[in-house]
C-alpha cells in the first residue's frame, strides 16, 4: 500500500478525506467502498458512523485493519431521544414507521455539532468532507472548518439529469394525473414514465426545508461524486455536469474495491448464510444457470407477493437463490415455505433469510440473471458482474433506473410493475402474479437470440466496469484527479497569503 501510494505520488499523509454517509445501507456501503479505495491510494480516510451501524460493518472494519489501510471508523452517538425516536433507531431500515421519517432526518442533522467538535481535534486536520446529499447540514460544518465539500449521490447521472430536467420543465406541476405517461425532456434516449414513477426527491410541502438544504449544499459544494463510470453513461455525466455547473466525479463501480470472496462476503452486515456453504452451492450449479432474487434493504414485500414470486420461480424450472428479509418473514410465509415449496425446490433452490453476501453471489460464474428492485447499488453490482436483470422497481429512483437498464443499456427486461410502492407501508396486493414471474425468468434465462445479445451486452459492460477502476481506467484517473484537487486546495489554504490558519 505504501509503495503504491508513493509510486502514484499521492501518499501525502496530510491529505485527509472525511466521509459522512446517510445511515441507510444503500447509502453507507458505496461510501465505505469509496473510503477504502482512497485509503488504498495512500489517503487517510475517516468514516463517520454510529454504534449500531459500526456493529453492522464490523467485518469490514476488521478487514480494513488487517490490511493496514489508513482508515478510521468513528461512531458518534446517534441522538434518538432528542429527536423523538426509539433508542437504537440509527438506520432507516429500523425506523418503525413512515411517520417517524422526519424525526430520523432531524436526529441525523443533530450530528453536526459533535462532528465538528471531533474534526477540529484531529491530526491531520480534515482536507475535505464528502457528504451524502441527504446530509445537507454538513455544508455549514465544512464552511466553519474551512474545508472543501463534495456531495455524494448514490445514484446514476441518468437519474440525476432526468430528475433535474423534469423539475426545470415544471412537469410535475403541469400533469395532474399520476398515471399519465410523459417523455422525459432533454435526454439522449426516449424515456417514458408516469408522474408517479418519477417523483422528485423529498416531495411534499413537509420536505421543503430539506429540498432547499440539498440545493444549497449542492451550490456550495466543490463538486459532485457519483457511483458510476464514464463508459456506462458518458453523455449523461457530461450533461449533468453542465446543469450543475461544476465537476462531477464518476468514481465507480465502487463495489469493485472488494476483490476476493472474503471481502465481498464481509461487505455490509453479517451474512445470514455461511460464505463457504453459499459458494459450495453455487459451485455445484452450471455456469450462468442461476437466477438471483433480492429486493433490497428498504422494500417490504407482502406475504401474498412473496408467495407469487416463489411459485413463479418454481414454475420456471431454473435454479435460484432467493433472499427473504427478516422483516418479511411472517407466519403465512413460513407455513407456505415449509408446506412443500422448500422440499420441492431443494435440489435447485437456496433461500437466504436475512442478509445475503450479494456482491459475492453476483460475481460467481453460476449466476446468469438478477431479479432486482433496481436500487442503484444493486444495479451497479449486477452491471459490474456482467449479469442481465429482471427489473422490479418499487420507489424513488428505481423506475428511472429501470428505464436506463431496459431502454438505454438494453441489459434487462421488465417484470411489469406499474405502480410505485409507498415506503413504510405493506400492501397485501401482488404487483406481479406467478405467471408473470415465470415468464420473466424464462425470458431472461432461456436460450434465444435476444437473450444471447442481452447477455453479450451485459458481459461487455462488466468488462468496461472492471477496467474503469483499474490503473489507467477512467474512474481510476478521476480518483487521481480528485486527490490532486484536494491536495492543491490544501496547499493553497496553507499558503501564508491565504486566510486559513489551521
Amino acid at each position: 500500500m505504501t509503495n503504491q501510494a508513493t509510486m502514484n505520488g499521492l501518499g501525502d499523509p496530510k491529505v485527509h478525506f472525511v466521509f459522512v454517509p446517510f445511515m441507510a445501507q444503500g447509502h453507507m456501503l458505496p461510501m465505505i467502498d469509496l473510503a477504502q479505495m482512497l485509503a488504498k491510494r495512500g489517503v487517510l480516510a475517516t468514516v463517520i458512523t454510529t454504534p449500531l451501524n459500526a456493529s453492522r460493518i464490523k467485518n469490514t472494519i476488521d478487514r480494513a485493519g488487517e490490511a493496514g489501510l489508513p482508515i478510521r471508523f468513528v461512531p458518534l452517538r446517534f441522538p434518538c431521544a432528542e429527536a423523538g425516536l426509539p433508542e437504537g433507531c440509527e438506520n432507516v431500515d429500523v425506523v418503525p414507521s413512515g411517520e417517524l421519517a422526519q424525526n430520523f432526518f432531524e436526529a441525523t442533522s443533530l450530528l453536526g455539532q459533535p462532528l465538528e467538535a471531533y474534526l477540529r481535534e484531529q491530526q491531520p486536520y480534515p482536507s475535505c468532507i464528502v457528504s451524502d446529499f441527504c446530509n445537507p447540514w454538513t455544508r455549514e460544518v465544512a464552511s466553519r472548518l474551512g474545508v472543501p465539500l463534495f456531495t455524494f449521490y448514490a445514484m446514476c447521472c441518468f437519474y440525476l439529469l432526468s430528475a433535474s430536467n423534469i423539475l426545470r420543465h415544471g412537469i410535475h406541476d403541469a400533469i395532474a394525473d399520476e398515471t399519465e405517461p410523459f417523455v422525459v425532456p432533454g435526454l439522449a434516449h426516449t424515456i417514458e414514465v408516469t408522474k408517479a414513477q418519477a417523483p422528485s426527491l423529498f416531495p411534499g410541502t413537509e420536505w421543503e426545508k430539506m429540498r432547499e438544504g440539498i440545493s444549497a449544499a449542492d451550490r456550495a459544494a466543490d463538486g459532485i461524486v457519483v457511483n458510476s463510470f464514464s463508459e456506462l453513461e458518458q453523455w449523461y455525466v457530461e450533461r449533468y455536469q453542465e446543469v450543475m455547473g461544476k465537476k462531477v466525479w464518476a468514481l465507480g463501480p465502487l463495489s469493485l474495491c472488494n476483490k476476493d470472496a472474503a471481502d465481498t462476503a464481509a461487505r455490509g452486515k453479517e451474512a445470514s448464510i455461511d460464505k463457504d456453504r453459499c459458494l459450495r452451492w453455487l459451485d455445484s450449479m452450471k455456469p450462468r444457470s442461476v437466477v438471483y432474487v433480492s429486493f433490497g434493504t428498504l422494500t417490504h414485500v407482502s406475504p401474498s407477493q412473496i408467495i407469487e414470486v416463489g411459485a413463479g420461480l418454481e414454475a420456471s424450472n431454473h435454479p435460484f437463490i432467493w433472499v427473504i428479509k427478516e422483516v418479511e418473514s411472517s407466519p403465512e410465509v413460513e407455513i407456505w415455505l415449509s408446506g412443500g415449496f422448500e422440499g420441492r425446490t431443494s435440489a435447485r433452490g437456496l433461500i437466504i433469510k436475512g442478509w445475503a453476501p450479494q456482491v459475492m453471489i453476483l460475481s460467481h460464474p453460476a449466476v446468469g440473471g438478477f431479479l432486482t428492485h433496481c436500487g442503484w447499488n444493486s444495479s451497479m453490482e449486477a452491471i459490474s458482474a456482467g449479469v442481465p436483470m429482471i427489473t422490479w422497481p418499487f420507489f424513488g429512483d428505481q423506475f428511472l433506473n429501470e428505464r436506463l437498464i431496459v431502454d438505454a443499456l438494453r441489459t434487462g427486461i421488465m417484470a411489469g410493475v406499474k405502480n410505485p410502492w409507498i415506503w413504510g407501508t405493506v400492501s397485501n396486493e401482488a404487483s406481479v402474479k406467478r405467471d408473470g414471474v415465470e415468464k420473466a425468468v424464462r425470458s431472461l434465462m432461456d436460450v434465444g437470440e435476444e437473450r444471447q445479445r442481452r447477455r453479450e451486452r451485459a458481459t461487455e459492460l462488466g468488462e468496461k466496469a472492471r477496467k474503469a477502476v483499474e490503473e489507467g481506467g477512467s474512474s481510476y484517473a478521476n480518483m487521481t484527479l480528485l486527490i490532486e484537487y484536494v491536495r492543491d486546495k490544501l496547499q493553497q489554504s496553507r499558503n501564508p497569503l491565504g486566510s486559513s490558519d489551521h
